[in-house]
């Protein structure tokens, strides 16, 4: 029986599996639509689609660095449980390295990727099969230059700093305090990475709320504009202090900040050094966390 791209589409619709798997599904069933269902579930794949509504904020952050590449990848799972499994721990490493290997566009490019003779994809899936817990890979980063990385408390937070330097990367003076540099990150999460990297609306709105706030001051509310905006002025050099990466007071000395501490390894090095940008990923961060009320499953169970 010979099935069309509507008849993908429907089946897609009526299990919410992936369209690769309606199309094989169909091929292997002779495009019998009800044949098909039945194949999806017994693969497992449309109780996927099913979980794939769940709550996927727990799982892991991975960094990875080769050949001048430096790569980040957020995977998500339901469960601390799962996320702590030595499979899961193994799929995020691959899923980092196909990144840096292949420099998929987005995530749906990244699925379709190939490695060992599968898609990312079907390995999700297959470990979907072995666990029964909705997974995602939910974003990545990937950075070509001079990378230093670093995963605080077991995949927690995953940082990727990228250095404009004249040292090799793998010089080992340099990786330490790249790693110093992302350790600062990860305890830190600046916002930017320096002052001409703050945005001029984001400024502008920092602005406005300190006025507000002096005009609420007593103290203050009286004094006019011009004296108010010079005493902004002096207020945003703290902001930039607490959101700026280079102007934070660096936590392993605190005599000096992050820029000072680079520009000083670099003099002692002989090298030129500068942090051209970095990124911070932490697990979860933005999702919606679940929640198990045990209780009400205790109760449903008993009905």
């Amino acid at each position: 029986m010979a099935f069309t791209a509507k008849d993908v589409q429907a089946l897609r619709e009526k299990t919410g599996c992936g369209m690769m798997d309606c199309k094989k599904a169909l091929v292997e069933t002779n495009g019998d639509m009800d044949a098909a269902a039945d194949y999806l579930r017994e693969k497992g794949l449309a109780s996927q689609a099913k979980k794939a509504t769940r709550i996927a904020a727990e799982g892991t952050v991975c960094a990875y660095a080769n050949n001048g590449v430096g790569v980040v990848v957020e995977l998500n799972s339901e469960t601390d449980f799962v996320a702590n499994g030595d499979g899961f721990k193994a799929l995020a490493a691959e899923v980092a390295e196909v990144v840096a290997e292949q420099n998929p566009a987005d995530v749906d490019a990244l699925l379709q990727c190939e490695k060992d003779g599968q898609t990312v994809e079907a390995k999700v899936q297959e470990l979907f099969l072995a666990i029964r817990e909705n997974i995602k890979i939910r974003r990545f980063a990937r950075v070509e230059g001079k990378v230093v990385t670093y995963v605080h408390a077991g995949g927690k937070i995953g940082v990727l700093v990228n250095f404009d330097t004249t040292l090799d990367a793998d010089n080992a003076e340099f990786v330490a305090m790249g790693k110093n540099v992302a350790m600062q990150i990860a305890a830190m999460n600046p916002s930017y990475l320096d002052e001409a990297s703050v945005p001029a609306e984001v400024l502008a709105k920092e602005k406005d709320i300190l006025i507000a706030q002096m005009k609420e001051d007593p103290k203050m509310a009286n004094k006019p504009d011009a004296v108010l905006g010079k005493i902004v002025e002096g207020k945003i050099g703290k902001y930039y202090k607490e959101n700026c990466l280079v102007e934070q007071a660096f936590v392993m000395d605190g005599d000096v900040s992050v820029g000072k501490y680079v520009a000083n390894t670099a003099k002692e090095l002989g090298a030129d050094i500068k942090i051209a940008s970095f990124v911070r990923f932490e697990k979860g961060e933005g999702l919606e966390k679940r929640v198990d009320d045990f209780a009400a499953e205790v109760a449903a169970m008993a009905k």
